[in-house]
């Protein structure tokens, strides 16, 4: 099935959406491992991505991340170079950190209360995290 679907839709779209969504699973490691090291709650920047949608909890913190998360992973897909894409994905990290929590999140409490710095970490692993899987999907 998945054959199929790689013929038909643009390399890119595709390993955009599947690095995006392995990107969103894997991308917190940082700021949870520094939650649990100072002791905060390692769900609340998931909670907090809920309040974008009004609801700062953790269900509609799952929805908005992951929506979010596709939608990032297919803009650093085609963007991405195909030189060194690990490198560009995590400077696109870092370009989509600025926007998230520079533009966006400063207007919403919950993600302004966020640490900074372990919430760039995670943009920084998202965008390796995608380059690395549009890599794999170029060369296949």
């Amino acid at each position: 099935m998945l054959g199929f679907v790689t013929r038909h839709i643009p390399r890119d779209l595709v390993g955009g959406l599947v690095g995006g969504a392995v990107a969103a699973v894997v991308s917190g490691a940082p700021s949870t491992a520094a939650a649990l090291v100072t002791g905060r709650d390692p769900l609340e920047a998931v909670r907090a991505a809920g309040s974008l949608v009004g609801r700062p909890a953790l269900g509609a913190g799952l929805v908005v991340h992951t929506v979010v998360s596709l939608g990032w992973g297919v803009v650093v897909a085609t963007a991405l170079p195909r030189r060194w894409p690990v490198l560009w994905g995590a400077a696109g990290g870092g370009a989509i950190a600025l926007v998230d929590l520079g533009l966006v999140g400063r207007r919403f409490p919950a993600i302004r209360a966020l640490p900074a710095a372990p919430q760039l970490a995670d943009h920084l692993a998202f965008g390796a995290v995608v380059g690395a899987v549009v890599s794999e999907c170029r060369s296949r």
